[in-house]
């Protein structure tokens, strides 16, 4: 599932870089080489950290 269009993040990616240690969105994507342009995407990046940080 695409998480972030603008930088066409998948879910996929920001999982992994989660369970690589980023504690947010703007973690994760500046771990993807990327940043977040107009934030839509920033409350579901959220949720997946979160997901990811509950399972660990």
């Amino acid at each position: 599932m695409v998480v972030c269009v603008c930088n066409a993040i998948r879910e996929d990616e920001v999982r992994r870089a989660a369970r690589s240690g980023a504690m947010s969105a703007c973690q994760a994507y500046r771990a993807l080489g990327r940043q977040a342009k107009c934030g839509q995407c920033v409350p579901f990046a959220r949720e997946i950290i979160d997901d990811e940080r509950a399972i660990a």
